[in-house]
Order: structure tokens, then C-alpha cells, then sequence
């Protein structure tokens, strides 16, 4: 049995790891190929392309890549027509997948889309496009399997897959921690970053006793971060954002799936994110819901502060940071709590039975 699969961003590596292992622990013979991260290829997925070829985020971003990124989708395309493969999965980037997707559907070729887009938060008439590429969506949050239902698409619920491996801390003591988390990507670590450290300075003002500390996750910008770290004192690790988040009372995050690793591990946080002026022209004209953090919208309600574009300034990220670490925040792990409740349902073995049973109908 022959499966094919596309992750293009980190985290669709980090899942996407999971559903592998998930897989090859029902078959141990399946042959699992296509775009994947240095996770996927641990699990056992071999790398026929680099997620990094297409990790780009925001439209400027997009458009710049554009050219390279219509040649990457036509490559994928014509192996995966020619191997025919059981089944192609598209573990999240929708932008990137869907066209894969809908030219190996119009094949024959049964496709899955895990990890549903946020269609239910911003332009809606993409359920089109998702009717014509997807033959079934697994989702990983309740609500989105309803928006689905409406519009006549197969989706199913299966949980969260970071909910397996991300457990609430026990017991936490305080260490007078900040972490900072600027995101993955080249383009918001560098509008993230600058504005983080301009905070720190403000919050050290008010408590001079905490320690501050970054998490990057790749080495691609160490280099320049030391330049901007080391000018304030702040130490700088790769890939151990969790353990270092476990450890730390709070996290100044950059919105995505990060986020929702936080409140799965319930720690704090203050969500800032900053696009490109471009980018964010078009998305604010383009999202209808009142939260733009996984852990508000999963809630349905203002659990977390939002600091978006110009509000992701150094002193709002100070003022958000220094109540935060001031007030008591027993209430906020409850409801953190809750979210990794309804979330943890061993998704990536449901998905995998899932996926083994769409391929046999």
C-alpha cells in the first residue's frame, strides 16, 4: 500500500510525524512518501521533497515565492499521477494542497485533507474549492465539522494530535521566566523578534528579578537574533520550546499553532503577531470572527490578550505581559484545562484507522 503526503509547514511536520507513526503502527508495510520535515522522516516517512520549499506565510510572502512554488506543485503532481498512489494526504498548508489535491482527485486518486483550514473563520466560498479537491476533511476542532455538514462535505472530528503528547504541567512553581516564542518563519521572527525584546527592556523596569529566554525553532536565524539578544542579555536556544515553556510563567507567543501548544500545556501567554502591511490589508478585509488565537476561538471567549499589527507594539506586549504575571491565573489554567479535554482523543490513531478505512471502501 502506497500513501502519499504533503506537510509544508512546520507544524504540519510536527502532526504529520504523528499520523505517520499512527499509520505504520497499523501496517508496518505501508510505504508513506512525499513533502515532509526532519520529523516526518523520523517517524518513517521518506522525503521525497523539504517541507521548507514551501513554508512561506502571508500574501507578499507568497507572491514573491510564487514562481518556485507553481513548479513545486507541478513536480508533486506529476509523481504522484504517475505512482498512483492509495490515497494523498494533505496535512494542512490548504493554499499549497488543494491544487495538488483536486488534480490527483480528478484522477481517481482518493484524497484527504487533515486538518481543515479555517474556512469557518475567513473567506467562506472556499468550500468550493474544497469540495472539488478533498473527498474527506479530518478535523481537530468540534465546531468546524458543522460548517461542513452545512455546506455537504464528508468531515469528521478526531481531536487535536498535540493533545496526545502535551499535557497540562502539575503543580507548577513560579521561576520568574519569560519565554519568547517569535514563530518559525523567517518573515515574522523578524517583525516579531525586535518588538519582544523592546518589551523585555520595558518589563525589567517593573521587576528586575525575571529572567527572559528565546525559543527559536530552527537555527536559520540564530545568527542575527544573537545580535539582537545579546544586546539586552537574553539566552537563545533551537527546538526546545516546549520544555522551555514548561518551565516559564509566561510565553510572548506569535499566533498559530503555537499558541494552542501553550494552552495544551497550560502556561500563559500574550499572542502578538505582525504581517507584512500588504498581508494585513487583505486578511482584515477577509476574516469574519471576533479572535484570532487558537485558544479564544476554541473558548469562544477572550481567555488569552491579542496583540495584532500595530497593537504588537513594545509597550502594549510589556503592559499584557507585567498584569498577566501580576494576577492570579487559576481560572485561565481551568479553562486550558478544558480545551486539552475536548481535544484529546487520540487523534492521530483515529485518523489513521480513519484514513485505512477510506481507502478500503
Amino acid at each position: 500500500m502506497k500513501i502519499a503526503i504533503s506537510a509544508a509547514e512546520t507544524s504540519g511536520d510536527l502532526i504529520g510525524a504523528k499520523l505517520v507513526s499512527a499509520l505504520k503502527a497499523q501496517n508496518s508495510d505501508i510505504q508513506i512518501e512525499g513533502m515532509a520535515g526532519e520529523r516526518m522522516l523520523e517517524a518513517g516517512c521518506v522525503q521525497l521533497w523539504d517541507k521548507n520549499l514551501a513554508n512561506v506565510m502571508g500574501f507578499s510572502e507568497v507572491l514573491k515565492k510564487l514562481p518556485a512554488l507553481l513548479r513545486l506543485q507541478k513536480v508533486i503532481i506529476h509523481y504522484f499521477s504517475t505512482s498512483k498512489p492509495d490515497v494523498f494526504i494533505g496535512v494542512d498548508a490548504p493554499d499549497f494542497n488543494f491544487l495538488i489535491e483536486r488534480k490527483l482527485k480528478r484522477q481517481g486518486i482518493k484524497t484527504v485533507h487533515f486538518i481543515s483550514p479555517s474556512v469557518w473563520a475567513w473567506r467562506k466560498n472556499r468550500i468550493k474549492k474544497i469540495k472539488k479537491s478533498t473527498d474527506l476533511v479530518l478535523c481537530l476542532f468540534p465546531f468546524e465539522v458543522d460548517f461542513y455538514q452545512q455546506n455537504a462535505q464528508r468531515a469528521v472530528f478526531v481531536g487535536h494530535p498535540l493533545a496526545e503528547s502535551l499535557y497540562p504541567r502539575q503543580d507548577y512553581q513560579s521561576t520568574k521566566t519569560v519565554l519568547l516564542m517569535p514563530g518559525s518563519r523567517e518573515s515574522e521572527v523578524k517583525r516579531l523578534l525586535p518588538e519582544l525584546l523592546a518589551a523585555v527592556v520595558i518589563i525589567k523596569k517593573q521587576d528586575s528579578q525575571l529572567n527572559f529566554h528565546i525559543a527559536l525553532a530552527n537555527d536559520e536565524l540564530l545568527e542575527w537574533a544573537k545580535v539582537l539578544a545579546d544586546k539586552v542579555n537574553v539566552p537563545i536556544s533551537i527546538g526546545d520550546a516546549h520544555q522551555q515553556a514548561t518551565r516559564s510563567d509566561l510565553v510572548l507567543v506569535a499566533s498559530g499553532t503555537a499558541a494552542l501548544e501553550l494552552a495544551l500545556l497550560g502556561v500563559p501567554m500574550v499572542v502578538v503577531y505582525k504581517l507584512s502591511a500588504v498581508s494585513y490589508w487583505i486578511a482584515k478585509r477577509l476574516v469574519t470572527i471576533a479572535y484570532v488565537s487558537l485558544p479564544n476561538i476554541i473558548a469562544g471567549e477572550y481567555l488569552v490578550p491579542e496583540l495584532i499589527q500595530d497593537d504588537a507594539n513594545p509597550d502594549n506586549i510589556a503592559q499584557q505581559a507585567i498584569a498577566i504575571l501580576q494576577s492570579d491565573t487559576t481560572a485561565l489554567i481551568q479553562a486550558f484545562n478544558n480545551i486539552h479535554r475536548q481535544l484529546n482523543l487520540n487523534a492521530s490513531e483515529e485518523s489513521a484507522r480513519i484514513i485505512m478505512d477510506f481507502i478500503h471502501e
